[in-house]
C-alpha cells in the first residue's frame, strides 16, 4: 500500500500487481490527513439516542464482575480477621452509624469514675512489687484531681455524641417554601390548631431556623462539580486493553473541537482545538483511540465517515476510548501572544495545512491572537475582531515553518528564473548559502530570518496626551500626500507642525536658524548621518538636506503632532527610533480617476506615466505594506482629508496595536 499527500488529502492505493499483466485500477479514495469531526457551519440538528452497544454492555458486565470479586475478597479477609480478633467480631456484630474515632474504645463507650477507682485499688492489692504499688497510688491520686475529673466528663460526653446516629440526609432544601404553602392553607382556618400553627410558622425564630436548614440542605444536596475522573471509568485488562468511558455535553452552538486521523484501522484524536467542548472538558487527549461514540462502532472507519457520524450529534456524547500511550504533563495556562500578519494566507490554497476546515484565512496587516503554540508548525489563533463569530480557534502556520517553506519556495523560483530579481519577501542572496541553510535556518547566524516576513509581536498602546505620535504619509509621486500634509498644517497650525530640517547651505538673510533650518557644516552633517541620526537625507544643488530624529522629538515635546512625508526607504530608521510613528499609505485611485484628479491641478500626464504611478504604488504596498498602520485611497481630496483627520483623531481616543518591542 502506498500513501501520498495531495492538496491536504491522503490517497491510499494497493501497490501489488498481478502476475498475469492485467490489473484493475480503481478510483483512489481521498480524505484529509486530519478531519475536524464537526465544524461551526455543520453543527448537528438532532441528537442521536445514547444506547448501549454490545461492546459497552460487555464492559459494564466486566465491571460488575470485578466489583463482585472485590466484595468476596473483602468478606474473606474480614472472616480471617474476625477469627483472630474478638474485638473486631464484636464490632461486626454491632455496626454503628457515624464517625469512628480509632483511639476510642467502641465497646465500653462510657466509663464510670467509681468503677475506675475500684479497679485501680484491686490492681494495687494484687501487686506484690512495692514500686508497682507506688505507681498505682500515683495514678489514684491523679484520678481524684479536679482537672482529671473534668477531662473524664468531656471524654464521656464526646463518646456519647459520637455513638449517636449521623443526621439524616435532607429530603428538601425548600423548607421555607413548604412552610409558606402550609401558612396559606391554614390562613383562613377557624380551628384553634390551624391558627396556632400559622402563628408558630410566621414567628421570626422559626423562619430563621427554616432558612438555616435550607442553606445547609442546599449545600449537602448540591452535586459536586464534575471532574475528568468523575466522567471517566477506567477498566484494566479488558480484552488486553485499558479503556475509558467519557461523557461530554456538546451544545448545538459549540462544536466538539477535535480532529481525527486514521492509523491503519484505528481512529486517533490528533488535535484538540481551543474553544471546543473537548478542550473545555479536558477529557479527550491527543493520541486517544476512539472505539465508539454513542454506541456507534468507530474502529475501522475512515475520518470522512467519522465526520458524517458526528455531524448530527449533540447533547450527551459517550466516548469509549483507549487512552494515549504517551503521557503528557498537565496543561499550563498559555499566555496569549498578539501578532501582526506580514503575509496573506488562504488555507484552501495550502497543500500542507493538516486540517483545511480549521485553517484560518487572514490578510497582511491583520492582528492574530495566538492562544496555543503546542504544535510549533501550526499555531491556534483567533483573528482580532472575529472572536465572537469564531467559536473555534483556527490553524495558522507557525513562524519557523512559514519561514522555511518560503525560503524553499524562493530557492525553487530562483533556480527556474535566475535572471529575475525583486522577489517578494526577501532580497536575493548567494544561492549555495540559501540551499545549504534551507531546512536548518535556526542553526546559522548568517541566515537573516527577518528577510522572510511572517509575524510581528504586537501590543496595545494609547499615546499620552502630552506626547503625540508622529504621522508619516507614504505614497508614490502625484498621489496627494504632500497636499494633505500642507492642508493639515494650514488648517490647524497650533495642533500640527513640521520638523525643522538640517542643511549645509548658507543661511539667507530672512531665515532664522532653528526655525527655518538647522544650519550645520558638511562635516557635522556627515557625522550625524554616519551615526544614524537622520530619518532621511539627500543632496540638492550640491547642498545636503535631512530630517533628524532629534528635530521630530523637539516638536513632539512641544505637544504638537509632527507631520512627515517620507520615502519608503526611511521607514526602517523611523520605526527603529523611540518615536512610535503612525504610518499611513496614500494610494492612488483607478487610472481614469487619477487622470481626473491631476487634471484639476493643470497636469496632463501620459498614460504610461499613470501606469507607472499605479505600478509604483503596488510595489510599495507589496514590499513595505507590512509597515503601514492604515491606507487611504485618494479618490477625492476632501474625502481623503476627512479620513486622514479621522485616523489621527482616533489615536487620542482608542489604543492602537504597535510592535511590542517599542514598549520594552
Amino acid at each position: 500500500m502506498t500513501t501520498s499527500h495531495m492538496n491536504g488529502h491522503v490517497t491510499e492505493s494497493d501497490g501489488g500487481g498481478s502476475g498475469g499483466g492485467e490489473s484493475n485500477q480503481e478510483e483512489p479514495q481521498q480524505w484529509h490527513r486530519e478531519m475536524a469531526v464537526d465544524c461551526p457551519g455543520d453543527l448537528g440538528a438532532r441528537t442521536l439516542p445514547v444506547r448501549r452497544s454490545a461492546q459497552l454492555e460487555r464492559i459494564r458486565q466486566h465491571q460488575e464482575d470485578l466489583r463482585r470479586r472485590r466484595e468476596e475478597d473483602g468478606r474473606n479477609r474480614q472472616e480471617l480477621d474476625l477469627n483472630a480478633s474478638i474485638r473486631l467480631k464484636k464490632l461486626s456484630q454491632n455496626p454503628k452509624v457515624g464517625i469512628d474515632n480509632p483511639t476510642f474504645d467502641p465497646i465500653e463507650v462510657r466509663l464510670d469514675r467509681y468503677e475506675l477507682l475500684m479497679s485501680l485499688k484491686q490492681v494495687q492489692h494484687c501487686l506484690s512489687d512495692a514500686q508497682s504499688q507506688e505507681d498505682v497510688e500515683l495514678v489514684l491520686q491523679l484520678v481524684q484531681k479536679t482537672d482529671f475529673q473534668k477531662a473524664f466528663n468531656i471524654h464521656n460526653a464526646v463518646a456519647q455524641h459520637m455513638n449517636r446516629p449521623s443526621p439524616p440526609f435532607p429530603h428538601t432544601d425548600r423548607a421555607q417554601g413548604l412552610a409558606q404553602e402550609v401558612q396559606s392553607m391554614v390562613y383562613n382556618s377557624q380551628h384553634k390548631e390551624g391558627l396556632e400553627l400559622n402563628t408558630l410558622l410566621s414567628s421570626p425564630h422559626v423562619q430563621a431556623v427554616l432558612l438555616a436548614h435550607d442553606c445547609v440542605a442546599e449545600q449537602e444536596m448540591q452535586l459536586e462539580p464534575l471532574t475528568p475522573d468523575d466522567h471517566c471509568e477506567t477498566l484494566t485488562q479488558w480484552g488486553g486493553e485499558t479503556v475509558k468511558i467519557v461523557c461530554i455535553e456538546k451544545a448545538r452552538d459549540i462544536p466538539l473541537g477535535a480532529t481525527v486521523r486514521n492509523d491503519m484501522d484505528s481512529v486517533i484524536i490528533s488535535r484538540i482545538v481551543k474553544g471546543g467542548a473537548a478542550e473545555r472538558s479536558g477529557l479527550l487527549h491527543e493520541g486517544d483511540e476512539v472505539l465508539e461514540i454513542n454506541g456507534v462502532e468507530i474502529r475501522g472507519k475512515d475520518v470522512n465517515e467519522v465526520f458524517d457520524i458526528l455531524a448530527d450529534m449533540h447533547g450527551n456524547l459517550t466516548f469509549i476510548l483507549i487512552p494515549s500511550p504517551q503521557t503528557k504533563p498537565p496543561p499550563i495556562k498559555e499566555t496569549v501572544v498578539h501578532v501582526k500578519a506580514h503575509f496573506d494566507y488562504d488555507p484552501s490554497d495550502d497543500p500542507y495545512v493538516p486540517c483545511r476546515e480549521l485553517g484560518l484565512c487572514f490578510q497582511k496587516g491583520d492582528i492574530l491572537h495566538i492562544i496555543s503554540q503546542d504544535d510549533p508548525n501550526w499555531w491556534q489563533a483567533y483573528r482580532d475582531g472575529d472572536e465572537d463569530n469564531q467559536p473555534l480557534a483556527g490553524l495558522v502556520p507557525g513562524k519557523s515553518f512559514q519561514q522555511q517553506r518560503e525560503a524553499m519556495k524562493q530557492t525553487i523560483e530562483e533556480d527556474k528564473e535566475p535572471e529575475k530579481s525583486g522577489k517578494l519577501w526577501c532580497a536575493k542572496k548567494n544561492k549555495k548559502k540559501r540551499k545549504k541553510l534551507l531546512y536548518n535556518s535556526k542553526q546559522n547566524d548568517d541566515y537573516d530570518n527577518e528577510e522572510i516576513l511572517t509575524y510581528e509581536e504586537m501590543a496595545l498602546y494609547h499615546q499620552p496626551a502630552n506626547r503625540k505620535r508622529p504621522i508619516a504619509l507614504i505614497g508614490p509621486p502625484n498621489c496627494g500626500q504632500n497636499e494633505l500634509r500642507q492642508r493639515l498644517l494650514s488648517s490647524e497650525p497650533d495642533r500640527f507642525g513640521g520638523a525643522v530640517p538640517h542643511t549645509t547651505r548658507n543661511r539667507r538673510d530672512v531665515e532664522v536658524s532653528g526655525r527655518d533650518y538647522h544650519f550645520v557644516s558638511r562635516q557635522a552633517f556627515d557625522m550625524d548621518a554616519t551615526a544614524g541620526k537622520f530619518i532621511e537625507s539627500g543632496d540638492f544643488e550640491k547642498n545636503l538636506y535631512g530630517t533628524s530624529t532629534d528635530s521630530v522629538r523637539q516638536l513632539i515635546n512641544t505637544g504638537k503632532i509632527c507631520l512627515l512625508c517620507l520615502h519608503t526607504q526611511s521607514l526602517k530608521i523611523l520605526r527603529n527610533s523611540d518615536l512610535k510613528p503612525y504610518i499611513i499609505f496614500i494610494a492612488p485611485p483607478s487610472q481614469e480617476r487619477l487622470r481626473a484628479l491631476l487634471a484639476k491641478e493643470s497636469k496632463n500626464p501620459k498614460p504610461e506615466e499613470l501606469r507607472d504611478i499605479i505600478e509604483k504604488a503596488r510595489e510599495m504596498e507589496q514590499n513595505f505594506g507590512h509597515l503601514f498602520d492604515a491606507a487611504i485611497v485618494n479618490t477625492d481630496q476632501d474625502k481623503a482629508y476627512q479620513e486622514l483627520l479621522r485616523l489621527i483623531n482616533k489615536l487620542d481616543t482608542e489604543p492602537q496595536w504597535v510592535p511590542s518591542s517599542w514598549l520594552r
